[in-house]
């Protein structure tokens, strides 16, 4: 079937998707922009659903002084170089001296 055997759209067709791409263009035009992200300080809980981690698991890492926080008050809050700072001290780079997996294995 070609593009020229389709049938044209019809009036509603063409309403529904008009009002996809309006609510798709608002939903854009309402995202926060990257410098308004620096700018925010989020809750220990909104921190632990960037990180992939529980709330009690933040509350509890800031508590100890392992991951980087603010206060707002007396409420404890993460940035987003924080956040940022977080995820790069998680990462591990293999030892340039360790065996390949595949070797390991092997033995």
């Amino acid at each position: 079937m070609t593009r020229n055997d389709l049938a044209p759209p019809t009036e509603t067709t063409l309403i529904l998707r008009l009002t996809e791409i309006k609510e798709a263009v608002e939903r854009l035009a309402a995202a926060p922009t990257a410098a308004e992200l620096e700018l925010t300080a989020f809750t220990p809980a909104k921190a632990a659903e960037l990180l992939g981690k529980t709330e009690n698991w933040v509350i509890e890492a800031i508590q100890n002084g392992r991951i980087p926080h603010t206060y707002v008050g007396k409420s404890p809050r993460m940035t987003a170089a924080h956040i940022r700072w977080v995820q790069a001290s998680g990462e591990r780079v293999p030892n340039q001296y360790a065996k390949p997996l595949a070797d390991r294995a092997a033995a």
